[in-house]
This record gives structure tokens, sequence and C-alpha cells, in this order.
């Protein structure tokens, strides 16, 4: 367990835009930095951060919160885990005490797992470096690459034994448990139960997520025993922490220079990453072989909205460039594509050229994925069919973009390139563009319908079924929405003293803050809110109330409990970004008679609730004398009803 002045200490070192930026590339505006949101489908930014007070905000799919409940949210982290990783990254000591045995059987497995593979990649490495058979094979091999000792160290090369149960055996004897270390991947098991290292006997590449997690591993046979063998390189298999079609190898040793240079370069494989970066060239990832998926480019679009496809000449190449295209444009990128040089690849071009002439080459016989298509499907094409085909591909292509004036452009290119008339192809691209549209209207009614069936849309509140919050606000649990409101005010202004001489139910008379207020207006008639997250809120608001540096909105936004936490966040922004300059402060007269509306609404949805409670009693009971007393019950109930209805103006 972490201690609160720990705590304390991270969440007042942690700076939000320094951690963010970790993961979005941000730039400023205003007050505030502003980026693609990393938590849905965002193509214009709408994702907001503030320094000024320590959040970020999504306005578009309502993702809120602090610098704890980022990397709890982006790296699927515990929140011990995310304190931990801000802690690494401010050089914060933290002491904990030994997690007693039950609370070891507790942790995840996705803990789990991730520490087993940070373990195997030190293993692989130790291997590599101090190992006999690690230095004379695995070293050898990649010396005879070209690697540097510092790139190998950058990637955390490494080396796995040839005898197949050197890991499993290790492993066990740390401690680490054999269900983990086949949930990771990293060993297979026999029928007999005896584990076997999936690598054994070939080099090691570890797969890292931004945040440089080790979740994967790649091995590859050394040169000696690849001929006549189908499968040179072995992948981890997908886990708790790893799916292949979500990362990107080299992600993490290229994240800061993809920013910085707005461009990324795509290669197929790992030891393209590598000599690329030992070159000089570092903003570059590479897929490893499996077809680019929609996560992987909503993962660089974080950083860039450049990409250039980098492969080899080959049919292969080929073929990886045109997969990729349609769904990296439908994603907002902006694609180019160079193919090199016959007998070259990305490795070999890399380990024979500097950095400068690298990019150079880039720059000069790069090109825009219409010119790239144009070529490869229309050069010697003289079958009127098969051209046809290819030049229906190529507008189907341009018709995924969604920028009017980049389609218009490239549709003009096309037509001048091509000799067809631009309005041909006008109407041939807006048939694409509507069968698109047609089909994503089908999908999405499809996941609606799956949604209904595995959601409840409503709640059960005082006043009957209404929708939940959570439907309005995403980030926030289900709540009733009158509850919502009044813990909302409590959070953003329950520190102001707005309510004076107000007579309590002692008798006295006090000054009272927004959160006291609300607090003793529910206690006069015996009443609480329902869910227990805003119980817990109002009580803390009350209990700091009168502390000198009390900021309700602060306080909860960096709450140590992570629900609070993300609660208060919510509530504290705002649903619609509007700039600083054109936001309208209430006065305290406009706060006060909100709250006490929104208490007004309180008592007459509890009277409401408990009216259908006495109905459904009253039809139900056959005991005259109890019948007596609950029809004297509901007719009190009832005036009740009408009293607070006209406080509101309301007609019951």
């Amino acid at each position: 367990m972490i201690d609160r002045a720990t705590i304390d200490r991270i969440m007042d070192t942690a700076d939000i835009v320094d951690v963010v930026s970790e993961f979005v590339s941000l730039q400023k505006r205003g007050t505030s930095y502003k980026g693609l949101c990393p938590f849905h489908d965002d193509r214009t930014p709408s994702f907001s951060v503030s320094p000024s007070r320590g959040v970020y905000k999504c306005f578009a799919c309502g993702k809120a919160g602090n610098a704890v409940n980022f990397i709890m949210e982006h790296e699927q982290m515990t929140y011990v885990e995310a304190l931990k990783w801000l802690a690494h990254k401010y050089n914060i000591e933290i002491k904990e005490r030994e997690l007693s045995s039950e609370e070891k059987k507790q942790q995840s497995e996705r803990e789990s797992v991730l520490i087993v593979n940070e373990w195997a990649a030190d293993y692989y490495e130790q291997i590599l470096h101090n190992d006999p058979d690690g230095k004379a094979i695995g070293m050898q091999y990649w010396r005879k690459r070209g690697f540097r000792d510092d790139v190998i160290q950058r990637f955390r090369l490494g080396f796995a034994p040839v005898r197949r149960d050197a890991l499993p055996r290790e492993a066990l004897a740390k401690g680490y448990k054999a269900e983990y270390l086949t949930a990771s991947g990293l060993c297979g098991q026999r029928e007999n139960g005896e584990l076997y290292d999936r690598f054994a006997g070939r080099v090691i590449f570890p797969w890292f997520t931004v945040s440089g997690k080790v979740v994967a591993f790649g091995g590859r046979l050394l040169d000696a025993r690849t001929k006549g063998v189908s499968q040179k390189y072995v992948n981890s298999p997908d886990s708790p922490v790893y799916h292949k079609d979500h990362e990107l190898y080299g992600i993490y040793q290229a994240k800061k220079a993809i920013a910085k240079y707005d461009c990324v370069y795509m290669v197929e494989g790992y030891t393209d990453v590598i000599s690329m970066h030992q070159c000089g060239i570092e903003n570059v990832v590479a897929n490893s072989g499996t077809a680019l998926s929609v996560h992987q480019i909503r993962l660089l679009h974080r950083f860039t909205s450049n990409i250039v496809l980098l492969y080899d000449g080959d049919e292969a190449g080929i073929h990886a460039a045109m997969r990729g295209t349609d769904m990296l444009l439908a994603e907002g990128m902006n694609v180019r594509v160079l193919l090199l040089p016959d007998q070259e690849d990305p490795d070999s071009f890399a380990r024979n050229h500097t950095a400068a002439d690298f990019r150079a080459y880039i720059e000069e016989h790069q090109t825009d994925f219409m010119e790239f298509k144009t070529r490869v499907m229309l050069q010697g094409v003289t079958d009127p069919v098969k051209r046809s085909e290819a030049i229906n591909s190529i507008v189907k292509s341009i018709s995924v973009i969604e920028d009017p004036i980049k389609r218009a452009s490239f549709i003009k290119d096309c037509s001048q390139r091509i000799g067809i008339a631009e309005q041909t192809l006008i109407r041939q691209m807006n048939r694409f563009i509507l069968q698109g549209k047609e089909q994503e209207y089908r999908d999405k009614q499809r996941r609606e319908r799956q949604e209904q069936q595995t959601e409840a849309g409503t709640v059960q509140t005082p006043g009957g079924p209404m929708p939940t919050v959570a439907q309005q606000t995403p980030a926030a649990p289900s709540i009733n929405q009158v509850e919502y409101m009044i813990v909302q005010e409590v959070v953003r202004h329950g520190e102001l003293v707005i309510f004076h001489d107000v007579e309590l139910d002692d008798g006295q008379v006090a000054n009272l803050t927004l959160a006291e207020y609300v607090n003793e207006d529910l206690k006069l008639d015996g009443l609480q809110l329902n869910n227990a997250l805003c119980r817990q809120m109002l009580s803390e608001a009350v209990e700091h109330a009168h502390e000198p540096d009390f900021v309700a909105s602060r306080y909860f936004s960096l709450h140590p409990d992570v629900e609070v936490s993300k609660l208060g966040t919510q509530m504290a922004t705002d649903q619609v970004h509007v700039s600083e300059s054109l936001k309208l402060k209430p006065t305290e007269e406009q706060i006060a008679n909100h709250i006490q509306h929104m208490l007004s609404d309180f008592r007459l949805e509890f009277v409401n609730q408990r009216l259908k409670e006495l109905k459904n009693a009253l039809l139900t009971t056959k005991d005259e004398q109890l019948l007596k007393q609950l029809q004297e019950e509901y007719m009190k109930v009832l005036q009740l009803r009408t009293e607070f209805a006209k406080r509101l103006g309301r007609i019951v």
C-alpha cells in the first residue's frame, strides 16, 4: 500500500501536460492544450488539457480526469500501478508494505502477466550479455547484422537459451507461476504438464507499449537454422496484455521523434526499425507482418497525421502498401508511399546510407497514394474491363477521404492522369460515398441493437424510470439525474459561503457553505442521497468546508479514490467547450436559487416514489387496520407532493 503523503507528493508533482504528452501530440490553445482524443475515434481535436486545473477532458466522448486517471484509462492500469508509473517518471521514492498472501492472490492476471514479461525481458537480455552461449551465438548474430551496443540496449534485444526448459525452470525457481508463464505466451505446456520455452534458441525482440510496458516477444531463428524453415519468426500469441492488431513494434522508442518531425515511417519488420534507428531515423514503426488495423492507425494518429509507407519494391511490398491505404485515408491520415530499389529493404538501405541521405532519398522518391496506385494498377493495362476495375479502385480510395477539398483535389488530379472527365469520376465517387454511409448506418444500427440487448436503458429513481446520467455523461456512474446535479453544484461551488443566517435543526443560526446547506436541508426531512458515491462526496465536502485552502473542484478532481476523482472531474468540467473569455460565471444568488430548486426536485421525486410504493401496498394489503394506516399516509404524502409541486411551479 502507498501512504497518503506519498500519494499527495505524486499528485502535486505530476504535470498533466507532461504526462499526456507522452501519449498524445498536444498544441497550445490559449491557456489550455488541444489534441486528438486517445479514447475514441477522434478526427478533429476535441481533447483538452488544462495545466492550471490539472485535468483533461474530451468534449466529444466525455472522458475526463487527472494525471492518474489518464494513465489508468490509457494504459489499463490499476490505481496503484498508475501511481507507481508517475512516481517512476518523476523519481519519487515509494515505500510500500509487503502484500499479504491474500492480497497477492487478488493481483489481477494482467498485472501478473506484465510482471512475468518484464522478468523475461531481463532474463533474455542477461543471457545475451553474460551467458557463454548468449555471447557466442546471440551476440554474434547481432554483430553480424551490424547493430551497435547502444541500439541493442535501446531495444533490449536478447537471446533465448537453446535448452527449451531453461527459462521455465529459472522462472519457477524465482517463484513465478506456471499459469502466468503460459498466459503470457512465453511458454507452451506439453500433455504431461511440462513447460517449454516458445522462443528457445532464437534471438529476441521485446514488444513495448507506448508507455514502455513489455507486452510480447518476437523470436527469430539464427541464419544457420533457417534453411528449409518456413517460419523464421515466432511471435507471442494474444494474451491479457497483448493483441497483435493493437500494437506497433518500436512505438515506445519512436514516439518523441514522430511528434518532433510530425511524420511516421511504416516498415514491415523488426530489423527495418532497428537499422533505421541506428542510421539516425527514429520516427519509424513496424506492424511486423500483420495487416494494418484501425487500432494501430489511431495509435499513430495521436502523434501525427502524416505517414510514409516504406516497403520493399517487390510484389509483397507493393501488396503491403496497397492493403492499408484506404484504411489510413478513412482515418484522416495523409498517406505517401515509397518503394525501395530492387534487392533493397529498409534494413539494408539504412545500413548503407546516412540519415541525411536516407531522408533525402525519401523526399525525392515518395509519392502520394493516388500516384502510387495509378502507376501500379494502370501501367501497361489495356483491357477495358481491368482498366475500369482499376479506376474504380482508385476512385473508391478517394471517396473515403472526409475532407471535401482534399477529395476534390485528388479527383481533379486523377482526371488529368487517366484522361476521364472529372464529372464522371465525381458521380462515381458520390456513389461510393453513399454506399459507405449506408453501410455505416447499418453497422451503427446493428451495434445499437446489440447494446440494447446487453444494457438496461433506464435506472429506477424516486420519480420512476428515467435516463441514466451515464447515458448523458459517459464518465459518470449511473446516478439519478437530479442527484447528479445536486452533487455537481457541491463539486463546483461547495466551498462558497452563500447561505447566511440559516436556522439549524438545533435552533442555532449560522452562515453555511453550499455543501453544508445541502447537508442540513436534507437532514430537515431525514433524507439522504441514494448513491453511495454521492453521499461520500457530500460528506467530505462538509467535513473540509472551512479549511483555508479547500476548493471543492480541485479536491475531488485530485481525490485518491479513483471513482471519486473520475466523477469529480466529470462534474467539474463543462459539457460543451467554451473559451475562458466567453464563460459567464453565475452569481452567488443564481447558485443559491439553482441548488434550492434542485433540492425541491429531489423531494418531489422522493414523494413520487413513496406514493408508488403506497399505491402498490394498498392494492395488495387485506388487513383492514393496516389498510387504514396506508390510506392516511397516502393522503399526507399526496398533500406533500402538492406543496412541493407548487414551490416548483408545476401542476400535478
